[in-house]
């Protein structure tokens, strides 16, 4: 499907009834495979994950009403990825087990969109940086600080979470920052967090972790060549800010 095609709506049958009872041609799975996925709605791909629908007290409710309900809650696929396993568990019919599927699901869109790159990452600009790990760190709900390894070609050879705190802020210690950079033999470092509130701007106490972490590793002979700050779609770089001191 083109993207300037419209979005598939949502057929005009009656959910209640279980889908292989539906005509073949309505029936989720036979759709896509006959016409592709771009034919499904957002309720019917969901429904696809599901697999199967359950019954409530209200009598029972196929995968693709339940894919509907989600849908219809929170506004959009965007939003519904958003949510956390409480959240999603709110619309009835969807217990733990749904609530998983579909979390699982999202998680697999993100992962797919980190690695366009493929395995071998190498680090020109903070775009790049922002490409790998953007995806996977702006719709947390809790503020995360992530070291990215880099060899000397500014290859991407690892990372790890150095601290998770609440919404306003991590804690961060330089001992801890560069403890895997030194046993990993990284040639530098990228230090990366996420605000949850979506504002870019780096906070005063991001500028001084930053300047602290520069100099501690001048002194140890691993450079960090930028601090990101990830907020949504957007991202911010201290290094092209002019910030990072030195």
């Amino acid at each position: 499907m083109r993207s300037s095609d419209p979005p598939a709506q949502e057929p005009d049958i009656q959910y209640h009834v279980p889908i292989n009872q539906w005509h073949v041609a309505d029936r989720p799975r036979e759709k896509m495979l006959q016409r592709g996925p771009g034919s499904l709605s957002d309720a019917e791909l969901i429904g696809l994950i599901f697999g199967s629908g359950t019954r409530t007290k209200q009598g029972p409710v196929s995968a693709v009403q339940l894919g509907g309900a989600l849908v219809r809650t929170y506004g959009s696929l965007h939003k519904l990825s958003q949510r956390d396993l409480k959240q999603l568990m709110r619309v009835t019919g969807v217990g733990p087990a749904k609530a998983v599927q579909l979390m699982a699901a999202f998680e697999i869109g993100r992962r797919v969109e980190s690695q366009r790159g493929g395995d071998r990452v190498q680090v020109c600009s903070p775009e790049d940086v922002a490409a790998v790990y953007g995806p996977l760190m702006r719709d947390l709900k809790r503020e995360i600080f992530k070291v990215v390894l880099l060899n000397t070609a500014n290859v991407i050879i690892g990372d790890y979470t150095v601290s998770e705190g609440g919404l306003a802020a991590s804690i961060v210690e330089p001992r801890a920052v560069f403890k895997q950079a030194v046993l990993d033999n990284a040639a530098a470092i990228i230090c990366l967090h996420n605000h949850p509130s979506g504002n870019p701007e780096p906070s005063r106490e991001d500028i001084r972790i930053t300047r602290q972490l520069v100099e501690a590793g001048t002194l140890m002979g691993i450079p960090v060549h930028d601090h990101l700050i990830i907020a949504g779609s957007q991202h911010t770089s201290l290094a092209e800010r002019g910030l990072m001191g030195g």
